[in-house]
């Protein structure tokens, strides 16, 4: 993880006309942004992409029981691992034709909504040096830190693990939460909403008083989210996806040639997914750019708050959490859509005599990848990583490419093949 650069530690190279930072800082994973700049320093063209090496994790599942495919794609990367667990797993129960209890549904959204909520707070961490004057740092980052412990308390007493989440399986959820637990979260969150209020308004101050220039990071891509807080695999239509190689993409060679992610499209254009558009398609924000990136992400930690303590009041504890599985399958391609904190993370799963016979996974960052480059354009390259980092990529997640030799299986050259 690449968290602990500052912006001054950060490889900046002049070549001619372009300005390359590699890697960009404080995210998870590595990735370059290479800006073309004008005799003024404004970025005239932006191309963002992953460095990061190969994952592999489809093909490890590939042959193997479908219920080993959530246990081995929780591991995609250790921050989101909630959201890979759930679509996962919702891809695999999409296979399998398996209707959900209604408390299973509960405990997973409770469990998505918890570990979003901490997810956010740790963003605000990443981005404190941009926004936080030294007076206040210490009590941003004690806020941050507060909302994380009671976050990730849910997410263990809910799903078993805070990172690796051993009772959400498939068919639904292994238990359900004890009456007494039931209780004791939701006291717990009811308590911390005036924590997360107060943490929320201090954000959104902050962001007002940085002086980001106006405009900056707009872009005008479709929205790609599916619901305003789990996910919808009826929003992700198959026939409206495409996927193409990086160098076919990039106008640049050298950038087409280094690049390990595929570009996906939706209805042959690329998008943007995130919390800005979540926050745009299902609760009426009309901003856009950097500023609204992170006022919308602020915001929605009090929904996802919000939602974890309806669900604590709705549930019944008393209810099955566990459908019965006939994990032979149909054939069926499933399909598990989960609103990331980053955006929509898709898996794709088919479950073939009861072994996975296909599994890929199209992650938020992949999305939002061929949208953030463009989005520093129009303005100094100085503001080129802040656009960046509103954005909160993730690239471990990413689906990577890479050229094998059939006999081998060692790398041969630098140029990327899809695998």
């Amino acid at each position: 993880m690449n968290k602990s650069l500052s912006d001054n530690e950060i490889e900046v190279t002049h070549l001619s006309e372009k300005i390359v930072i590699s890697p960009t800082s404080r995210q998870e994973g590595h990735a370059e942004l290479v800006m073309e700049v004008d005799d003024e320093g404004i970025v005239t063209k932006g191309r963002y992409f992953s460095i990061t090496p190969v994952r592999g994790l489809e093909k490890m599942v590939t042959g193997k029981a479908p219920e080993t495919a959530p246990v081995f794609c929780q591991r995609i990367c250790g921050v989101c691992p909630i959201p890979h667990t759930l679509a996962s797993v919702e891809a695999v129960d999409d296979s399998l034709d398996i209707d959900l209890p209604k408390a299973a549904k509960l405990l997973r959204e409770l469990t998505l909504s918890a570990s979003n909520l901490n997810s956010h707070a740790i963003h605000h961490f990443l981005i404190a040096t941009d926004i936080v004057p030294e007076e206040l740092f210490a009590t941003a980052v004690n806020s941050v830190g507060e909302i994380r412990k009671n976050a990730q308390y849910v997410v263990d007493m809910v799903a078993g693990e805070g990172i690796h989440p051993s009772d959400v399986r498939v068919g639904g959820m292994a238990r359900n939460i004890s009456e007494l637990a039931r209780r004791k979260l939701y006291t717990r969150l009811k308590a911390l909403v005036p924590k997360v209020n107060a943490h929320v308004d201090l954000i959104l101050e902050l962001v007002e008083k940085k002086g980001f220039p106006k405009g900056l990071g707009i872009v005008n891509q479709p929205l790609f989210a599916s619901s305003n807080i789990y996910g919808d695999r009826n929003f992700f239509d198959l026939d409206r996806f495409t996927e193409i190689m990086p160098e076919s993409w990039y106008d640049d060679p050298e950038v087409g040639k280094r690049a390990c992610t595929t570009i996906p499209l939706f209805d042959g254009v690329n998008v943007e997914a995130g919390p800005r558009a979540r926050a745009a398609k299902f609760r009426g924000f009309t901003e856009k750019g950097v500023i609204a990136q992170h006022v919308s992400r602020a915001l929605e930690m009090k929904t996802y708050l919000s939602r974890a303590i309806e669900i604590l009041d709705e549930l019944d504890t008393s209810a099955p959490t566990l459908a019965d599985v006939d994990i032979r399958g149909t054939n069926k391609l499933g399909i598990g859509a989960i609103e990331a904190p980053r955006g929509l993370d898709v898996h794709l799963a088919q479950v073939v005599d009861s072994k996975v016979g296909f599994y890929s996974a199209l992650v938020p960052t992949t999305w939002n990848i061929p949208t953030m480059g463009p989005a520093t354009e129009g303005f100094h390259h100085e503001w080129g990583a802040h656009v960046i980092r509103a954005y909160d990529p993730c690239l471990s997640c990413a689906t990577h490419v890479m050229v094998v030799d059939d006999e081998d299986k060692s790398v041969v050259k630098d140029e990327m093949v899809r695998i």
